[in-house]
């Protein structure tokens, strides 16, 4: 079984999400900057990691979890994904697909865009963590659902 948390640029709502769902982070509180800033991929995704994907860590059930920037065309990243997964094992079973887009706010795309995009680091990095802050708890939310469905299937 394997988790791929997905967005456009798989550096901000999906590295909390990830982080998250292996515990990394709490699902109580909002984290301070220097917890987010210290996530491995969090602000980091360079262009040669988009369409990779990118293990973070495995949960409590020992489900693998991986985030992935499928930049703007998500109907063929899943698919893709979904073929491939069952090809493989002959079915999609315990193959969770989550699109955390939904997540990102205002703060987080103009903050993500001026980092990651321009490489204005300096600029646009604090504005995305305070726009992930904001965020936090719907990303915590999609997170939780996963982790139900999980319990639900295993």
């Amino acid at each position: 079984m394997i988790v791929i948390y997905h967005d456009v640029g798989g550096a901000h709502s999906t590295a909390v999400a990830a982080n998250l769902h292996i515990n990394k982070l709490p699902m109580d509180r909002v984290p301070n900057k220097d917890e987010l800033l210290d996530l491995p991929t969090f602000d980091k995704i360079e262009k040669d990691q988009i369409g990779r994907l990118i293990y973070i860590g495995e949960d409590e059930y020992k489900i693998k979890v991986y985030t992935l920037a499928r930049m703007y065309n998500p109907n063929l990243v899943v698919s893709v994904i979904n073929d491939m997964y069952s090809s493989l094992l002959g079915n999609d079973k315990g193959l969770f697909i989550v699109d955390t887009k939904p997540t990102v706010n205002l703060l987080m795309n103009i903050g993500g865009y001026t980092s990651r995009k321009l490489h204005w680091v300096n600029f646009g990095r604090p504005i995305v963590t305070k726009g992930t802050q904001q965020a936090y708890m719907d990303i915590v939310n999609v997170v939780k659902n996963v982790k139900n469905n999980i319990k639900n299937y295993v």
